[in-house]
C-alpha cells in the first residue's frame, strides 16, 4: 500500500510540474539588458516600454543621476551594467576616461548618427539633442527681442540685463557644457569675460533647475534664463501640474547666435561596458533608439531633437521655430569642460 501510494505521489508531482517547464524555459530565454541611467525615469521609460513590446527584450534599470563614473570605477569588472545612458556629453566623457567601454562596429549606428555626435573610436554614441536657449518673458522682454536686443549668448553679459537674469548653478553639466563651447570658439579669456558679465547680471544666487528659472520669470523675479528646450515642452504639456503650463505660456524661446556660430546644443549619450556579454542585444537596442521609431519617441514624447538627420522633429518642436545648430564637434565641449569649470569657480557662478 505504501509503495503504491508513493507511485501516485510521484506521478502527481511530475504531472503538476509539466506546465511550469515551458514558462521556466521562456524566462531563461528572455534577454535582459542592465542599464545605469542618468536620465529621469519618465524620460527613459517610454523607449524601454516600446522596445520590450516590439522585441520581448527586458531591462533592469538603476537610476544614477550623480556618481555614475565613481560607481563604475569602484565596481570594475564586477559591474552588472551592460550599458550606460547619460543626459549630457560631459558626464559621458568622465566615464570614457576610465577606458571601460567597448567599441561598437555598427554601420547602422554610423549611418544614423552624424560623426560630430559620436566618438571617433565608436565607444559612445549620441541618442538625442537639445538646444540650450534663452527663455524670455513675453510681457517684459518680447518687444526688445524683436528689436534685436537679444540675439547672441554674448548679449547676456551686457549691463542692460543687470538684475534681470536667473540661472541654475554654473557647475551643472548643462551650463558647464555651454561655457565650454564658448571656450572652444573664443578662448578661455573671452569666455571668462563673458561669464563675469553674466554673473553680474543675475537677479539672485544661482539655484534650482531649468523649470525653476521659468517659474521665476513667470513670477516676475527675473526676465531671462537659459534653459534646455525639452523642459519647455514638458512644462507646456504637463497635465499633472497645470501650473507649469502657465509658466511655459509666460515665456518665449530665443534661439541664439543664428547670424554666427549657431545655437549651442548638447546630447544624450549611450555606451556599452566592455565587460558586458550582450554585444548583439545592446547594438540592436541602440540601432533601434537611433532609428526612426526610437527617434520619434524622443521627439514626440520627450520633446528632444532627433539626432538622426533623416528623422523630422515632431510638430510641437517645429512650432518653436527652426534654428541653425553650432557645428562644433561635441567632443570639443568635453575637452574644454575642465577649463570651463575653473572659470565658473573663479567668477562665482
Amino acid at each position: 500500500m505504501f509503495h503504491t501510494l508513493m507511485r501516485y505521489v510521484v506521478v502527481l508531482v511530475s504531472f503538476c510540474a509539466l506546465p511550469l517547464l515551458p514558462t521556466m524555459q521562456a524566462a531563461a530565454d528572455t534577454t535582459v539588458i542592465s542599464i545605469y541611467s542618468a536620465r529621469a525615469p519618465a524620460l527613459l521609460q517610454p523607449m524601454l516600454d516600446a522596445y520590450t513590446a516590439k522585441t520581448g527584450v527586458d531591462f533592469n534599470v538603476l537610476y544614477l543621476p550623480d556618481g555614475m563614473a565613481q560607481r563604475l570605477e569602484a565596481e570594475g569588472a564586477a559591474t552588472p551594467a551592460d550599458i550606460v545612458l547619460t543626459a549630457d556629453i560631459i558626464r559621458m566623457a568622465e566615464m570614457d576616461a576610465l577606458n571601460i567601454f567597448a567599441a561598437l562596429d555598427s554601420p547602422i549606428l554610423n549611418a544614423n548618427i552624424p560623426a560630430k555626435w559620436r566618438d571617433d573610436d565608436l565607444r559612445w554614441f549620441g541618442l538625442s539633442a537639445r538646444a540650450r536657449v534663452a527663455a524670455v518673458s513675453k510681457a517684459r522682454v518680447g518687444a526688445r527681442v524683436e528689436a534685436g536686443a537679444l540675439t547672441r549668448l554674448e548679449d547676456l553679459a551686457d549691463a542692460k540685463w543687470r538684475g534681470r537674469i536667473c540661472s541654475r548653478a554654473g557647475s551643472h553639466p548643462y551650463n558647464r557644457a555651454l561655457l565650454a563651447s564658448v571656450v572652444a570658439h573664443a578662448g578661455a579669456g573671452a569666455a571668462a569675460k563673458w561669464a563675469e558679465g553674466f554673473v553680474k547680471n543675475l537677479a539672485r544666487k544661482p539655484q534650482g533647475n531649468d523649470r525653476a528659472q521659468v517659474s521665476a520669470i513667470h513670477s516676475g523675479r527675473c526676465d531671462v534664463a537659459l534653459i534646455n528646450t525639452y523642459y519647455y515642452g514638458l512644462m507646456r504639456h504637463n497635465l499633472q501640474d497645470p501650473e507649469q503650463q502657465k509658466w511655459a505660456d509666460s515665456v518665449r524661446l530665443v534661439f541664439l547666435n543664428q547670424a554666427g556660430r549657431g545655437q549651442h546644443v548638447n546630447i544624450t549619450t549611450a555606451a556599452m561596458l566592455a565587460t558586458s556579454d550582450k554585444y548583439d542585444a545592446v547594438v540592436a537596442f541602440l540601432e533601434w533608439l537611433t532609428g526612426a521609431e526610437g527617434q520619434n519617441i524622443y521627439s514626440g514624447i520627450n520633446y528632444e531633437y532627433p539626432i538622426n538627420p533623416q528623422v523630422t522633429p515632431s510638430a510641437e518642436l517645429r512650432s518653436w521655430g527652426a534654428f541653425e545648430a553650432d557645428d562644433l564637434p561635441i567632443d570639443e565641449i568635453a575637452n574644454n569642460a575642465e577649463t570651463a569649470q575653473r572659470i565658473i569657480d573663479r567668477v562665482g557662478w
